[in-house]
């Protein structure tokens, strides 16, 4: 594995602060790399965008309703248990898994091969959140990252996007396809705060740059990035993990927060968005973003984006939880316009499917809005031709 890079990168701003994960370490204490596993992995994919069902048609005709809900969910899996993974994609056919934590277990050997393979003809995403700072989830095998505040104050763009290009290159290796990174939210606080130092500043336009180079710097490695957390919880007057959080009116935003998803042709192609549990008022007024069509119509008609788009967790967030169970939450997201709802705490997914394949056939959940939200997740995947 190289670390050149990402050594570099750390050592300019050792004088100032650690880069270490989620446990504050500062230092690389991992021991030496195990080998990365070689699963069957996505194909270079196409622009998410185009008619609903077009080239994806003849896939979709070949899922049973259950497997077209299943194919949009993106569930959480415990990163130090490969077994339950494969029996999870295996028995339900999700689209997507998340490995959240530090372990792993389930980036060594062929673990991951294992899990493609039980995916069957479709592959399986395989998402991290891997942001640099305190949110990272592969520093214990290649060596920690900066947070988005120090590549900022430490690097020029370009040295950026080398960066998240090697980054990248060992996220593939390990049989990593997607990054829930950038954020682009905006703010100058605390850098332990809420979104704190995993922003790249509180300047849209700063942020926009930075943001754009680790994003064409993952996708220079095949890597998909997810930029986050639409409209924008930089100002928010919480944590979301902890209960439902508001942020300024909507018009504040259009002024700063939202700039970053003014001008999305800076993004490489294939970048997704991530929707959080917001409440905007003058938009959503109450609702939480995720679960809100009129922050979907934001961003499909305002801002022109086609491609897919996922929910913050929906199952471990209080902002969702205190107020919603889980079928309910997965079912309200797709009814207002996600592609793909996300909860990582794994579990049964029967009842989830169970919800979805009755909203399904009682018109609850159309099925041409299913199939919108499967030809972009599809298409991003490469597994319509």
């Amino acid at each position: 594995m190289k670390r050149t890079m990402l050594a570099a990168a750390c050592a300019a701003v050792l004088a100032t602060t650690a880069c270490g994960g989620d446990d504050g370490a500062g230092e690389d204490t991992a021991a030496p790399s195990p080998q990365p596993s070689g699963p069957q992995q996505e194909s270079p994919r196409p622009s998410p965008t185009g008619e609903p069902g077009g080239e994806c048609a003849s896939v979709i005709d070949g899922l049973s309703p259950r497997e077209r809900a299943a194919q949009l969910l993106v569930v959480g899996v415990d990163e130090t248990d490969p077994a339950s993974a494969v029996a999870l994609v295996r028995d339900n056919k999700v689209g997507g898994i998340f490995i959240g934590g530090n372990a792993t277990t389930l980036f060594t050997g062929d673990a991951l091969e294992q899990v493609q393979q039980a995916a069957g003809d479709i592959p399986v995403s395989v998402a991290v959140d891997d942001e640099g700072g305190r949110v990272q989830r592969i520093d214990e095998l290649v060596g920690p990252m900066p947070s988005a505040r120090q590549m900022a104050a430490t690097m020029s763009p370009d040295e950026v996007r080398e960066l998240a290009a090697e980054r990248g290159r060992q996220m593939r290796d390990y049989g990593i396809t997607v990054d829930y990174a950038p954020v682009v939210d905006l703010t100058d606080g605390p850098a332990n705060g809420v979104i704190g130092d995993r922003s790249f500043s509180a300047d849209p336009q700063k942020a926009t740059e930075y943001a754009a180079a680790f994003a064409h710097g993952l996708a220079d490695s095949d890597v998909r990035p997810v930029i986050k957390h639409f409209p924008g919880h930089g100002r928010a007057n919480g944590d979301s993990h902890q209960g439902l959080v508001t942020t300024p009116p909507l018009d504040d935003l259009r002024q700063s927060d939202l700039v970053p998803y003014e001008d999305l042709g800076v993004y490489p192609d294939g970048t997704e968005v991530m929707v959080g549990h917001l409440n905007v008022p003058g938009l959503t007024d109450g609702t939480p973003a995720s679960l809100s069509p009129e922050a979907y119509r934001l961003l499909r008609e305002d801002f022109g984006y086609d491609g897919p788009v996922l929910t913050d967790d929906l199952g471990a967030m209080r902002a969702i939880s205190d107020s919603y169970t889980l079928d309910e939450a997965v079912l309200l997201a797709l009814q207002a316009g996600a592609d793909q709802p996300l909860w990582s705490a794994g579990g049964d997914v029967g009842p989830v499917l169970d919800r979805l394949e009755s909203a399904m056939a009682n018109g609850d959940l159309p099925q041409d809005r299913v199939t919108e939200s499967l030809t972009r997740v599809l298409n991003a995947k490469g597994a319509c031709g």
